[in-house]
C-alpha cells in the first residue's frame, strides 16, 4: 500500500469516528457500547449466513431474485 493510499484510508477511518462520535452526541461511551453492540449483531448475521450455506441454502442471486419478484 502506497503512501497516500494509506493517508486516504485513515482520513476515512477519522471520518468515520467523527460520525459515529456525534451520532452519540459526543459520549465516547456511548459510541464505543454502539459499536460493539453493531459488530455482535453483524457477528450474528455472519454465523446464520454461514448455517444456512453449510445446510445447503445458498441464496438466488440479486438479479435473478429481483426478476423472479417482477
Amino acid at each position: 500500500m502506497s503512501g497516500s493510499s494509506s493517508l486516504l484510508d485513515n482520513s476515512r477511518y477519522e471520518k468515520a469516528c467523527d460520525q459515529a462520535i456525534a451520532m452519540c452526541d459526543g459520549n465516547l461511551r456511548s459510541t464505543i457500547k454502539a459499536l460493539i453492540m453493531a459488530n455482535e449483531y453483524l457477528e450474528a448475521e455472519l454465523e446464520e449466513l454461514q448455517a444456512a450455506i453449510t445446510a445447503g441454502c445458498v441464496p438466488a442471486p440479486a438479479q435473478q431474485a429481483a426478476s423472479d419478484a417482477a
